[in-house]
């Protein structure tokens, strides 16, 4: 149960399981009185208001005056105290409640056809007017998903073992999201702990009906199993997808050799090989390793490569001539897949009104900045050097007191992630969403003056 505020000064209690509650702890130094510096001296609070409001800001014929203020906001605050449906109609508006509110944690929901704050008010009429109407595509991937393929980390720790499954799931949604549905204006952002968020923003992506989300979303899913199946994923058919064919020979089967072997020691014990072996449906096949593995403990062999040369093993004697069996030869590929295709929370994906988290929150748990990646760049992102709400504070304290705000977004490690979000995403979808409403209002406009002609 939460203390809801509808908008209008009104609190209600609410049951909403909506949300994934982080828990009531919080990170050494993560208060009130820090937050208020974040937010008052380095919170881009302009950036996500023309962000949210996509060109709609009553400088263009055609724009939409009211489409900011029917965009959800939610706040998480002290003492668990969660705040819903909470809406603005300036970028002052939500700079002043963020400001006031301090939030622990700040969620964006879609946009509405009303505005959310005037809901109750709406669903008095007896019409169901209050609906979704717009909301990007959004990614939802978590470390914890991959706890049954790593073994350096579990749960919500990380580290530069396996942090770089996050890397390969980037690289391969964002290929896809670009190269097979044409999206441009994508964001990644750094959860804050453990995974990664993505916003797909072009205008065809934000108007999706839930229908359609779930066809994309059906599109990345590949991995089946849980956490008791003995095989995760069943590829099937002649031929891979040639979506699944592109990632698998451009990224997973070179990750998988070259670095997951090796980083989390896949073969190096009979219980993590017992593991691959049993994704093989030939009991005659997985003995006759399983006797080679077994003779290796008195072999020579270096335990250094020992995952190289097992793999290499396994390999062979799937890919054989002699494995006239298509299943068998696919296993290979079921394998690389298993252990390195993104884990997408599907449900975040297929439905409109999920909330995700804003980029340049303060994790509540870490107190990490969810500073956005570059997918171009996103190997060399290391969440364990992300700025955290104390590190800012530090860096501000150390230049003295200075008036203008971008003198000291410059003076703090965030600096750069804020100005990579405004020239990498925020200029570009700007440009493209005013074109976008021009277009539409020219067209509208030589539309009224045929009919008069008529």
């Amino acid at each position: 149960m939460k203390k809801e505020e509808n908008g209008n000064g009104r609190d209600e209690m609410v049951i909403d399981g909506s949300e994934e509650r982080e828990g009531n702890a919080v990170p050494e130094g993560l208060n009130v009185n820090y937050l208020k510096l974040y937010y008052g001296k380095l919170f881009p609070h302009a950036d996500i208001h023309k962000w949210m409001s996509y060109g709609n800001d009553g400088k263009h014929p055609g724009c939409d005056q009211s489409y900011f203020g029917r965009r959800e906001f939610s706040f998480t605050l002290d003492n668990d105290i969660y705040l819903r449906f909470q809406s603005f109609n300036s970028a002052s508006e939500l700079e002043n409640s963020i400001k006031e509110k301090c939030p622990f944690k700040i969620d964006i929901g879609p946009v509405y056809s009303v505005d959310p704050s005037k809901r109750h008010a709406y669903a008095q009429t007896g019409d169901n007017v209050f609906t979704p109407v717009e909301r990007e595509l959004i990614f939802d991937i978590d470390m914890t998903d991959y706890d049954d393929v790593r073994y350096c980390c579990a749960g919500a720790d990380v580290c530069l073992d396996c942090w770089p499954l996050m890397t390969i799931a980037i690289k391969v949604i964002d290929t896809a999201l670009r190269d097979d549905f044409g999206f441009n204006h994508i964001l990644w952002v750094y959860s804050g702990r453990r995974g990664v968020h993505c916003w797909v923003c072009d205008g065809k992506a934000r108007r999706l009906t839930n229908e359609q989300r779930a066809a994309i979303a059906d599109y990345f899913h590949v991995y089946k199993g849980n956490e008791n199946s003995q095989k995760k994923v069943s590829l099937t058919g002649a031929a891979l997808h040639p979506f699944l064919a592109r990632s698998y020979t451009e990224v997973l089967r070179n990750f998988f050799e070259t670095k997951l072997l090796s980083s989390q020691n896949l073969f190096s014990t009979e219980e993590r090989y017992e593991k691959i072996l049993d994704m093989i449906p030939d009991e005659s096949l997985t003995s006759e390793l399983r006797g080679k593995w077994q003779d290796n403990k008195r072999s020579t062999s270096s335990k250094k490569d020992i995952d190289s040369i097992r793999w290499e093993q396994l390999k062979t004697m799937l890919q054989s001539g002699k494995q006239k069996v298509q299943g068998l030869r696919r296993c290979v590929e079921e394998i690389v897949f298993s252990f390195t295709y993104p884990r997408l929370d599907m449900e975040v994906s297929k439905h409109m009104n999920h909330l995700l988290k804003a980029p340049f929150c303060v994790h509540p748990k870490t107190g990490r900045i969810c500073v956005p990646i570059d997918p171009n760049e996103c190997e060399e992102f290391n969440p364990t050097t992300v700025p955290t709400l104390a590190t800012l504070l530090e860096e501000l304290n150390m230049g003295g007191v200075r008036q203008e705000v971008n003198d000291e977004l410059d003076r703090t490690s965030l600096g750069e992630s804020i100005r990579f979000f405004r020239s990498s995403f925020l200029q570009p979808l700007l440009k493209s969403c005013k074109e976008e409403i021009e277009s539409s209002y020219n067209t509208k406009l030589q539309r009224s003056k045929n009919s008069l002609t008529w």
